[in-house]
């Protein structure tokens, strides 16, 4: 007899493993339908949960979902979990813990000093037990606090990655989509492009020009060229000015391995970043992303549901104590987030379980034209994501990525929302953007738009 099992309305439900009872406590997502692991009705889900809700924390500390012989992720989860910070919660089943972080006491520095205590696998599961305003509520209490050249995750405060991607990588359309970005207030968290062709040369040359863009107007900012890991290494030995390094990554050692990564290429291009000790106000070196559904498109999910592995992705993330960790919450598409309302779903998950871990967690609030999906979502899934309190969004010019192909938010979004929220600018990045007359005193734009025609006019 299965040992997770329940009664409801009068019928008996038994899982055969922690992993089935996760993934069918899951909210449902075309995803987990596409792998075979969702539940097969919303009596089940309810029952899955049930069962989740009373199950120990302790559990996962021994029932591990993929073994520990055969996953690197797995290893680095269980050899970095700190059983002292742990304690605090160790006593509790998910449903408590769910209750528990709703709580008064569950407060900004108890739940920082909480986070190395908790397994990814944990965190998901409470997320899973949570609405969409109790993931709200708690994430908005956290602050996680990081810094290079602008101090991101201060109170009161919302960064933005600032993403002037050309499809051809042209000089002058990527300064122009910047001076746009920068005139809007945008680029706090990073000036980061997605190379159109992705070799060292390329990264070299978009490197070169972001800095020498960045010294000649004084922005207290970081950049960043989202190229491969290996390439950033390479490019930090030649001597090119690497502010932050990139790569994406995933839950399980399989998946990572399908982006050609391994933690060892981590943690050398960590140490090199260091080495060059370009931060003014921090030495947060490190940019990662994730997103629902990577281990799976990879074939690499040993029958886990996404959002899972999603959160195990994170336990990869702060071993590197990154600047900025971002999800591209809707970039995969409609094959593991089918519409608007899994898109708004999963964005909130996984901006909650990656600041319950400790992470600096942005969103990319986006979606693909296959996607049933449109610009009103993101309107609902941004303002939700900034009442959250995420530590960054992304801007494109025009909401539309011409390069990638895929709909993001626009810079008119994120001066929407400091705007509306009441929300400001890193502080080294404000006070640059009040210098310039880009913004008044207030945080808000300056409605003369001096500061635009001051970066035009220096651009010519």
């Amino acid at each position: 007899m299965s040992r997770f099992q329940t009664l409801l309305a009068g019928e008996r439900h038994s899982f055969g493993s922690l992993a089935e009872v996760m993934a069918k406590a899951t909210p449902a997502r075309s995803g987990d339908a596409l792998a075979g692991v969702m539940a097969e009705s919303d009596v089940e889900r309810v029952a899955a949960q049930m069962v989740l809700a009373d199950l120990p924390l302790k559990l996962f500390l021994t029932d591990l979902l993929i073994p520990y012989e055969i996953d690197d992720v797995t290893r680095l989860i269980v050899d970095s979990h700190d059983a002292v910070a742990f304690a605090l919660v160790s006593h509790m089943t998910v449903g408590q813990f769910r209750d528990w972080l709703l709580s008064d006491v569950a407060d900004a520095p108890t739940l920082s000093g909480l986070a190395p205590g908790l397994m990814p696998e944990m965190v998901a599961a409470v997320s899973k037990l949570m609405r969409n305003r109790d993931l709200i509520a708690v994430a908005r209490k956290i602050r996680v606090v990081t810094a290079f050249r602008t101090t991101l995750g201060l109170e009161g405060r919302m960064g933005s990655r600032l993403q002037p991607n050309h499809p051809a990588d042209d000089l002058k359309g990527i300064v122009a989509s910047t001076l746009d970005g920068l005139s809007f207030g945008v680029g706090d968290a990073v000036i980061g492009i997605n190379p159109a062709t992705d070799n060292i040369p390329t990264a070299m040359a978009l490197l070169q020009m972001l800095d020498d863009l960045r010294q000649s107007y004084h922005i207290p900012t970081q950049s960043c060229v989202l190229t491969h890991v290996t390439n950033a290494i390479e490019i930090i030995n030649r001597g090119a000015p690497v502010d932050v390094v990139f790569q994406s990554v995933a839950g399980t050692q399989a998946a990572n391995e399908g982006f050609g990564v391994t933690l060892s290429m981590l943690k050398e291009a960590h140490e090199a970043a260091l080495s060059l000790r370009r931060g003014t106000v921090g030495q947060n070196v490190m940019y990662f992303e994730t997103g629902q559904g990577a281990a799976l498109s990879a074939n690499a999910h040993h029958g886990i549901d996404q959002q899972t592995l999603e959160t195990r992705a994170y336990a990869v993330c702060r071993t590197y104590d990154p600047l900025i960790v971002n999800t591209v919450v809707g970039f995969i598409g409609p094959e593991y987030l089918y519409d608007g309302k899994e898109i708004i779903r999963a964005g909130l998950e996984d901006h909650f379980c990656g600041k319950l871990l400790g992470l600096p967690m942005g969103c990319d609030v986006c979606y693909t034209n296959h996607s049933e999906a449109d610009q009103n979502d993101m309107d609902v899934l941004m303002t939700l994501l900034a009442e959250a309190r995420a530590h960054f969004l992304i801007g494109v010019p025009g909401a539309d990525d011409i390069m990638l192909n895929y709909q993001s938010l626009s810079f008119h979004d994120i001066a929407y929302l400091r705007n509306s929220l009441g929300l400001k600018a890193a502080p080294e990045f404000e006070a640059w953007l009040m210098a310039m007359g880009i913004v008044s005193e207030t945080g808000h734009l300056g409605e003369s738009g001096a500061g635009a025609l001051r970066l035009l006019e220096a651009a010519q």
